[in-house]
């Protein structure tokens, strides 16, 4: 039941993150302090913001309703969520720091990470 209801949660995160970047994405940059430029700046933001964030979302509440996909939709969470945590450790050593605003993505994330690999482990045990 609480494997169902992290992925219930995440894809609740992602599909509205993945919505505002598809219909908004340079508002979306601006509300991170992001400045997007060039003519493909806007596309690319939608592409890998609002895209993958919308085929997260959909991948998690399936496999918040369906239980073959409950595995596949925690490995993704793992891949995906220990990929930002790798990349910000790394930008932290690379420098420059970011703004404290992004405390809370880096939270977000580290905890996102850490629930899906324990939802994966005891999942293993059962």
């Amino acid at each position: 039941m609480l494997t169902r209801i992290l992925l219930a949660f995440a894809a609740l995160t992602f599909a509205p993150f993945g919505v505002w970047s598809l219909l908004d994405p340079l508002g979306m940059a601006a509300s991170l302090g992001v400045e997007v430029g060039g003519p493909n700046g806007a596309y690319e933001m939608r592409g890998i913001y609002g895209g993958v964030s919308l085929a997260a979302a959909l991948l998690c509440a399936s496999g918040a309703i369906q239980t073959p996909l409950r595995r596949p939709a925690l490995w993704f969470l793992v891949v995906y969520m220990g990929g930002y945590v790798f990349a910000r450790a790394a930008a932290l050593l690379l420098g420059p720091p970011p703004t404290p605003a992004f405390a809370v993505y880096i939270a977000f994330e580290t905890g996102m990470l850490l629930a899906a690999a324990a939802a994966l482990r005891w999942a293993d045990r059962s």
